[in-house]
């Protein structure tokens, strides 16, 4: 087999589907649009600082070393993990937060510390995470979401209650105090939902947090782009940037025939999209669309972001290298973002301090700082509103950690939606994809293979398993096995 078929982005998902490909003997090339190879996960270096410009969180390390291993290799022939203790800290207040160690048996203690009885139910509670991340690895998320019967099998179904109560719910029942709740409906925001929204069942993602504990590739999470990169140049894949896609072509039989790229036309057989599905959409002729404008506005979005990266010329104090500020009202946030979108009143943030762990990242006595909002993805986005929220979340953060740290500033790059809309052609400038929720789960996704267009396939966030880095790799290889399957 020489099959061609050609990539459009560079992301994971993208870079995950073209070694697979190559593997089995397809001849690969990857369109990037911008510079530089990554889709949202590039860097962004400014005066010997480096800075993730997306991704910061390297977590469920198993789904990295089954991508490798699929090729006979591991993450460390590419890149060093650090496991990071605290995993990451927690500000409720001024002067008041809780670090959550590396260690299970810690955190155990640091719940009981706070909420008497709590280090029981949180154990029940893990013992249901953990039962159900190997459900998931298992037997869900490595499934193409093409059928519902997917989903049925005899552990699944001994579970099917999870998938009608929610996170919120689950949480709930048994603790009572408003940290551990916070902490404990923290992670189920990388599925782009709120916790009232998210099926219990995903409280897999708790698991991910405290059983497997949290990651840092030193030189950032770009050394995991370049990794694969190397390893899908090592299979032949061949990389070209500053190329845009302007149009899929289709011949009468609704097939795919070529791409229209930078002006000129390539010939191809087949086609898959890591780029946004709803722009992959806009690529192609009105009558071979498979969804309406309608229904990707009904769709729930993951929330888009304000970023700033920043350079300090101190070392920041009283931080871990990720820290989270649940200060304000986060059920407030949530509804400005989900229920009626603007500008949040109050906003809950992440920083991140990769220099307090990884001295590449920032020069000698200097301090890289990434700081994001969650916001409603479509929102107005203007300079003036991104500098006052840069301050304002700033202000904060010097009253809650004690210390001065805007006259240390050396520069800030903002980054917003429309930033996503422009670098990524986002919808709406989402951040994350479209959320976890119960009506947006495997096969009610947005299908990989095109039901319109023979030969045209989608990867990426908006399609199955969903949003994050370590989904994306399996997006991948869920869309190259569909395609492999269909030659």
């Amino acid at each position: 087999m020489n099959k061609k078929i050609y990539i459009i982005g560079s992301g994971f998902s993208a870079l995950a589907a073209s070694c697979y490909l190559a593997k089995d003997g397809f001849k690969v090339t990857v369109l990037e649009k911008n510079e530089t190879l990554g889709g949202r996960a590039r860097q962004f270096k400014k005066d010997g600082f480096t800075f993730d410009i997306g991704p910061s969180w390297y977590w469920m390390p198993d789904v990295f070393e089954r991508f490798f291993a699929d090729f006979d290799k591991k993450p460390s022939d590419y890149y060093t993990l650090d496991k990071l203790n605290p995993g990451y800290e927690v500000y409720f207040g001024e002067k008041d937060s809780l670090k959550i160690s590396s260690q299970l048996e810690e955190i155990y203690q640091l719940f009981e510390k706070t909420e008497k009885g709590s280090a029981k139910h949180l154990k029940t509670f893990l013992d249901s995470a953990k039962a159900n991340y190997d459900t998931a690895i298992k037997d869900l998320v490595y499934q193409p979401g093409v059928s519902p019967l997917e989903l049925v099998n005899t552990t699944t179904i001994a579970r099917v209650s999870q998938f009608f109560s929610t996170i919120k719910n689950q949480v709930r029942k048994n603790i009572k105090n408003s940290k551990l709740i916070q902490i404990l409906e923290f992670p189920v925001l990388f599925l782009g939902a709120k916790p009232s929204n998210t099926p219990a069942f995903y409280n897999f993602m708790n698991y991910a947090d405290f059983g497997l504990g949290t990651w840092h590739p030193r030189g950032g999470m770009y050394k995991v782009i370049e990794g694969m990169i190397s390893l899908a140049e090592s299979l032949g894949v061949h990389f070209e940037t500053n190329a845009n896609v302007e149009k899929i072509i289709t011949d009468n039989s609704k097939k795919v025939t070529g791409l229209l790229v930078n002006g000129k036309e390539i010939k191809t057989d087949l086609v898959l999209s890591g780029a946004d599905y709803h722009h992959t959409e806009t690529l192609l002729d009105e009558e071979v669309k498979q969804y309406s404008e309608k229904y990707w506005d009904k769709k729930t979005f993951a929330p888009s972001s304000l970023l700033f990266y920043v350079g300090f010329d101190k070392k920041i104090e009283n931080v871990s290298h990720h820290t989270l500020f649940f200060d304000s009202d986060f059920e407030l946030h949530a509804k400005e973002i989900y229920d009626n979108p603007k500008w949040p009143t109050d906003p809950l943030f992440y920083a991140n301090f990769t220099s307090i762990t990884d001295r590449t990242s920032a020069p000698e006595g200097k301090e890289a700082g990434f700081f994001l909002i969650p916001l409603a993805p479509g929102i107005e986005d203007t300079e003036e509103l991104r500098e006052a929220y840069f301050h304002k979340i700033l202000d904060r953060f010097e009253k809650l950690t004690n210390q001065e740290v805007k006259k240390y500033v050396l520069f800030s790059k903002s980054f917003c939606v429309n930033d996503f809309k422009s670098e990524y052609n986002s919808y709406k400038g989402n951040a994350y994809g479209m959320a976890n929720t119960l009506l947006q789960t495997a096969f009610l996704r947005p299908k990989i293979k095109s039901s319109k267009v023979k030969n045209l396939y989608f990867t990426g966030q908006l399609t199955v398993p969903g949003p994050g880095v370590p989904p994306a790799l399996i997006s991948g290889k869920l869309a190259s096995e569909l395609i492999i399957k269909n030659q």
